[in-house]
């Protein structure tokens, strides 16, 4: 079984970013900016923000921090936003996800420029990303197309079945698998789906990411199947995929871990976003 970790295929990105950055820095004033802004107290939370503005940093992107009690006001926070789209040292703007209780995601989302959503969840991205044209994609998805073609996988024509239907990934990874990019077939399964063992049992992909830890077992599964396990549980021993990774191990094609696969290719596909922002902000696309 051919293990697709993400470890070696997100440092090839992140050096492809970050090269990249030093050479555009010989002739564009300032290096890209991040902001980064975190609402509460939540420990994944924490984790995550810390580890994307260290990858910022290490790639050469400056990373503005904004640490936002958990009672904020929805106003306080979108005026917050308002003032992030309008400075020019801002190219990109992320909003760590999960909000508070009591704030509105989906308002603070769309309060976000659509050139400055390195996220890709403004509905304009996502329009764009459902009629085909250029934007920028979520970077979960993106990531997880990028690792693919890093092992050199031909979507063409495969029968890919997406498990999850969150406009985070889900949804998002759907549409691009039925891109032209990827010409898959697809089919995206969700928790109403009837039959779901017997559509895991005839994909050649499958995708992974409904939050429910080894879901995917080996009855479900063929032997040339490829799995892509984009879950993240934390169980009490330890973290894992929605994938039964041990049950599935050598009984499949190839499969990525869990910790140590697609998620450290979304933090490098969030540089990724971040470089295609500014580049378009400064006028070099």
């Amino acid at each position: 079984m051919l293990v697709l970790e993400g470890k070696s295929v997100s440092q090839t990105l992140r050096a492809k970013v970050k090269a990249e950055i030093a050479e555009l820095c010989k002739t564009v004033k300032r290096a890209p900016g991040l902001a980064v802004v975190l609402v509460g107290d939540d420990p994944a939370s924490k984790v995550y923000v810390r580890n994307k503005e260290k990858a910022c940093e290490e790639a050469g992107i400056t990373s503005y921090s904004y640490r936002l009690p958990a009672d904020i006001r929805q106003e306080q926070l979108i005026a917050l936003i308002h003032q992030l789209n309008a400075d020019d040292k801002i190219d990109g703007i992320l909003l760590q996800l999960p909000l508070p209780e009591g704030l509105d995601t989906q308002a603070c989302l769309e309060t976000i420029s659509p050139r400055k959503d390195v996220d890709g969840l403004h509905p304009e991205n996502q329009g764009r990303l459902a009629l085909g044209l250029k934007g920028i994609r979520p970077c979960t998805p993106a990531g997880t197309l990028f690792l693919l073609d890093y092992y050199k996988f031909d979507l063409t024509g495969k029968n890919c079945v997406v498990l999850g239907r969150s406009p985070l990934v889900g949804r998002p990874l759907a549409m691009m698998l039925n891109d032209k990019a990827c010409n898959a077939t697809v089919t995206m399964c969700h928790s109403k789906t009837k039959n779901i063992e017997e559509i895991c049992r005839r994909a050649d992909f499958i995708f992974l990411a409904i939050g429910i830890p080894n879901f995917l077992k080996p009855d479900m599964v063929k032997e040339d199947a490829v799995i892509v396990d984009i879950g993240i549980n934390r169980t009490e021993a330890g973290l894992c995929g929605d994938a039964d990774y041990k049950a599935l191990e050598g009984k499949v094609a190839a499969m990525t871990p869990v910790p140590g696969g697609i998620g450290l290719m979304t933090i490098s596909q969030l540089l990724e976003n971040t470089l295609e922002a500014w580049k378009f902000r400064m006028g070099i696309l």
